[in-house]
């Protein structure tokens, strides 16, 4: 009998594991949010991931339960984990990517170096912080964000003002985390991959390029990465799977600093798009892998095909015309290119795609990536 994967969320995420699953002989499900999303092509259901019984119908249709995104409630996790469901991650790890203060508080119990942070729940503690850092740091609301969203450089209490409002007019109160503002010379993303029963294997650090606090770039392996960052950055990426309890992928985002320490920044326990150049630069893809480990199969081979991988999103899509219009020349000019869509309408800021070279100068491979993603930018 065919394994069924159900996978909660429709975006493209969800999308690009069909592909793989398909290979793996699986029976690939999805509860999309609506119709027409990128995953559309195995979306059996279009409905409401916040109510419990549109999860738990859907979960009676599948073997095991994963995710595009970390948004489903855990009031929900727990209900369909209490009916036996499998769920993978679960509500225990998930809960430290959906509530960044959660994160945090757990990350310190776990010894792993981060920023700076607190728990701040009027502008008054805001601004004690701001004093004892500075007097500039970032602001997040706790819950919710992502690709910039949710996230403020700060240098007055009041610039959070209406962040504060939005607090005291929820029932259930609570605080914004605030970070130091981390001097840092570039970013990383290092992702593992877990079992339920254990296993565990590490892909290579890589550098993410960050434009409007949306990923634009990833190379991999991370240029100038030597032995000690790229153990490092392992080391806390395995830790942290273990420790929290991971099952499926993690992609651990870092900060390396102006004087050569790796701190955390944030999490995710779902494939990712600093893992995107996995799709045709690695042995095992982030999808096949995250499949996978939340089937407690055998762990692929996280190893790079080629010296160099350079992966482009494409945000927006072109001015005017469809993506589809832009393949044959992208394709002409750039036949080393690995050309990914995701079945979204251009729209400024959006993530519409993305374009991945592989090779053994990484020159040449940039180039090559960002001349080809270029076709889909005007």
């Amino acid at each position: 009998m065919t394994v069924r994967v159900g996978v909660v969320g429709g975006g493209q995420l969800a999308r690009m594991m069909i592909a793989p699953a398909v290979e793996l002989g699986l029976d690939i499900r999805v509860l999309a949010e609506q119709e027409g999303m990128s995953a559309s092509l195995a979306a059996t259901r279009v409905g409401d991931y916040v109510d419990v019984e549109t999860v738990r119908e859907f979960a009676r249709e599948v073997d095991v339960l994963t995710f595009d995104h970390e948004h489903v409630p855990q009031s929900v996790l727990r209900a369909l984990v209490a009916e036996g469901v499998a769920v993978h991650p679960g509500p225990d790890a998930l809960q430290f990517a959906q509530d960044k203060l959660v994160m945090r508080a757990r990350l310190a119990e776990l010894g792993m170096p981060q920023p700076d942070w607190a728990a701040v729940a009027s502008a008054h503690e805001l601004q004690e912080f701001l004093d004892d850092h500075g007097g500039r740091a970032v602001v997040k609301t706790p819950r919710g964000g992502y690709d910039g969203k949710g996230v403020r450089v700060v240098r007055a209490a009041t610039e959070a003002e209406d962040w504060f409002t939005a607090l005291a007019e929820d029932a259930h109160g609570g605080a914004l985390l605030v970070e130091e503002l981390v001097d840092f010379t570039r970013e990383l993303a290092q992702q593992v991959a877990r079992r339920p029963s254990g296993q565990i294997v590490a892909y290579p650090v890589v550098e993410t390029v960050q434009r409007d606090g949306v990923c634009a770039e990833v190379i991999a392996p991370a240029p100038r990465a030597g032995v000690r960052l790229a153990q490092e950055a392992e080391r806390i990426g395995v830790a942290i799977a273990e420790g929290l309890g991971v099952t499926g992928m993690l992609a651990v985002e870092l900060f390396e600093t102006s004087d050569e320490r790796v701190l955390v920044n944030e999490l995710a326990m779902r494939p990712h798009n600093s893992g995107h150049w996995t799709q045709d630069g690695a042995v095992t893809s982030q999808f096949e892998q995250h499949l996978r480990a939340v089937l407690d199969l055998p762990l692929g081979d996280a190893s790079p095909r080629e010296s160099w991988s350079v992966m482009i999103n494409v945000l927006g899509g072109p001015v005017s015309g469809g993506l589809d219009e832009r393949f044959a020349a992208a394709m002409a000019e750039h036949p080393r290119a690995r050309i990914h869509t995701y079945g979204k309408a251009p729209r400024p800021g959006r993530k519409v795609g993305h374009v991945t070279v592989a090779g053994d100068d990484l020159d040449d491979v940039a180039y090559d990536a960002r001349a080809a993603a270029s076709h889909f930018l005007h």
